[in-house]
């Protein structure tokens, strides 16, 4: 009877342990996808012109405070809350939260949540409404992510298709580059961007937009091997190695190209299109970091930095959209694309490893529908708000920045 309890006790011992251990590092992850936040704000600050710095940070900021609210109160229950026919989820959220596992999840959903947002941030840059953008962003992470994010990852019709995105290309990155498109094209170029021409407007310090990229690449692997949501054990262990490898040799794979395309294309090795190539191949892994090989994880990369410097190209030239960062050519194009490749390159499944086209043809699907209810729910936002409080700050306040007008304040001295 003693040596039965003391087994008992140890074997309760030990799971607790685990349990301990798997909530622990969720809490890491979550940690690293938080210290993206200052990765973009860096980014972007550099891509763009020293009059709007403060402006970028503050909606960096801002994203994050308001976001992780919101997805509190509204968007959690939405994204994660009992399945409604598949397409949302049931309110109030607080009913399904046990408090000895999913605050942990809920926090890292969270900081998802807030990257979705800032995505968008990049793409309007340096000529939008504060306030504006401040409902936006509300909007944004209390309603239009999490619902099509329930779709996939909470228990709804795409996920019972079999549809794969382990960590965001599309539930993540290209709802947040979709709804950046839209309002790039509703808001306008900056002045001066396309008169005749197609003008340059570089921002004004690589530095920074070095730093933010190196930031993002970092926080990354808390991005897609905090996915795994469990660390005990040998079989999660693994996983998040194998996480960890792919992720990073996509994002390598991703600057090569990016700089050897660039190189060819305008003589010179590029240190803004090398520096999108390495966020284009983090991009497009995401989606399945875990069950492709590295091997088919350098492909991915390789063809997503490619992709890179040609999409940037054409929604600059052809489309003639303003895109001060490439966000939409990052995080729309390359999340569509990487989650497609996984139809190819799934070693369960994929076009290449014998498994047909049918989990090619859901990825298809889903990247669609996602994009349909994006680029749909966008364009309804943004025309409300250019009706309402206004979407573009004026002429003058664009031309001498922001910073000044908008918040009352520089970030240089």
């Amino acid at each position: 009877m003693e040596e039965t309890l003391t087994l008992n006790t140890l074997q309760a011992a030990v799971a607790e342990t685990g349990h301990s251990i798997d909530i622990v590092w969720v809490l890491i992850a979550t940690a690293l996808v938080m210290f993206m936040q200052p990765g973009f704000a860096m980014a972007e600050a550099g891509f763009t012109r020293s009059k709007n710095t403060a402006n970028i940070l503050m909606k960096n900021l801002v994203d994050f405070a308001v976001g992780s609210i919101a997805f509190f109160l509204i968007g959690y229950a939405l994204m994660f809350g009992t399945d409604i026919g598949g397409l949302i989820g049931k309110l109030p959220f607080m009913e399904d939260v046990r408090p000895d596992i999913d605050l942990s999840f809920l926090m890292f959903q969270t900081v998802f949540a807030a990257t979705a947002a800032t995505i968008v941030s990049g793409a309007v840059a340096e000529r939008t409404e504060f306030k504006a953008y401040v409902l936006f962003s509300i909007v944004t992470t209390a309603i239009v992510y999490p619902i099509s994010g329930h779709w996939i990852w909470g228990g709804g019709w795409l996920s019972e298709l079999g549809f794969h995105d382990f960590a965001g290309s599309t539930v993540v990155h290209s709802v947040g580059a979709w709804m950046g498109l839209v309002g790039a094209a509703i808001i306008g170029p900056r002045i001066g961007k396309y008169n005749g021409k197609v003008n340059a407007i570089p921002g004004h310090n690589l530095t920074f937009a070095a730093l933010g990229v190196f930031i993002l690449w970092f926080g990354w692997f808390g991005f897609n091997a905090g996915s795994q949501l469990a660390a005990n054990g040998t079989a999660n262990t693994v996983a998040i190695s194998h996480i960890f490898l792919t992720t990073n040799l996509s994002a390598a794979a991703g600057t090569i190209a990016a700089l050897v395309i660039s190189w060819i294309r305008y003589k010179r090795p590029t240190l803004s299109l090398s520096l999108n190539g390495s966020l284009a191949g983090l991009v497009a892994i995401t989606a399945g970091c875990d069950i492709v090989s590295p091997e088919s994880a350098i492909i991915i990369g390789l063809i997503a930095g490619t992709v890179l410097v040609f999409g940037v190209e054409f929604i600059d030239k052809v489309l003639r959209i303003d895109d001060p960062v490439g966000a939409v050519t990052v995080h729309g194009i390359n999340g569509a694309l990487g989650t497609i490749l996984v139809g190819f390159f799934a070693k369960e499944g994929g076009v290449f490893y014998g498994g047909g086209f049918s989990l090619l043809g859901i990825q298809v699907l889903g990247v669609a529908a996602v994009a349909a209810w994006a680029l749909g729910t966008a364009y309804i936002i943004f025309k409300i708000l250019k009706i309402t409080v206004g979407l573009r700050v004026s002429a003058r306040v664009e031309e001498e920045g922001l910073d000044i007008y908008e918040h009352g304040e520089k970030a240089y001295h």
